[in-house]
């Protein structure tokens, strides 16, 4: 297959990137994401244009490449939770998902020759009741500042959760790989019929 350039520095993403046991590379996109959370856009479709504008920006300088942009929005309600950053804020962030619902919006764009191949997984996730020393305890346990809506799915977090709702598990961690294998597969036959 052509190059595959993934547009993220994230570790989790690259590592699930590597579970499709494809050669690919890692590029940080060069894109203002603040401008697009200042737009005051709905939770779904600031994770589509963030996706497109990462994969554009690495595109732009790799003609030729199959690119991959992906971006994450957690939303309670209509309102996009983004990563804490601090223990105070992940506090904050899980005091008001606690014993609700909420929604996880995983956008990817994968671009070749120009031509755009978007696609959404939109994760359900219902959040225990949970006491303020229950939320303590994991977000010193996990750690999860870089993370949407304050918790980490593929450790200690799935403690925090009654049910979750998703067509692929891994779109929670960052990057749906049942689509994007898919996608993958399907441009590598057209790249190479026989």
């Amino acid at each position: 297959m052509r190059d595959i350039i993934l547009a993220s520095t994230s570790s989790y993403r690259r590592l699930l990137l590597e579970r499709l046991c494809l050669p690919f590379r890692c590029e940080a996109p060069l894109c203002d994401e603040g401008a697009s959370k200042d737009k005051g856009v709905a939770p779904a479709d600031l994770a589509r244009e963030l996706a497109r504008l990462k994969a554009m920006s690495v595109a732009e300088r790799n003609p030729g490449a199959i690119v991959i942009g992906s971006d994450q929005v957690c939303a309670l309600g209509d309102e996009p939770l983004g990563k804490p950053g601090s223990r105070r804020a992940a506090l904050e962030q899980l005091c008001r998902l606690q014993g609700r619902s909420h929604l996880l919006f995983t956008a990817v764009c994968v671009i070749r020759n120009r031509t755009l191949h978007e696609f959404m997984d939109v994760s359900v996730l219902s959040m225990r009741s949970l006491t303020g020393a229950e939320i303590e305890s994991y977000v010193d346990r996990d750690q999860p500042f870089d993370c949407a809506g304050s918790y980490k799915l593929e450790s200690g977090g799935i403690s925090l959760f009654d049910s979750i709702n998703s067509e692929d598990h891994t779109a929670i961690t960052g990057l749906p790989l049942l689509a994007l294998g898919g996608l993958l597969r399907r441009l590598a036959r057209s790249i190479d019929p026989g």
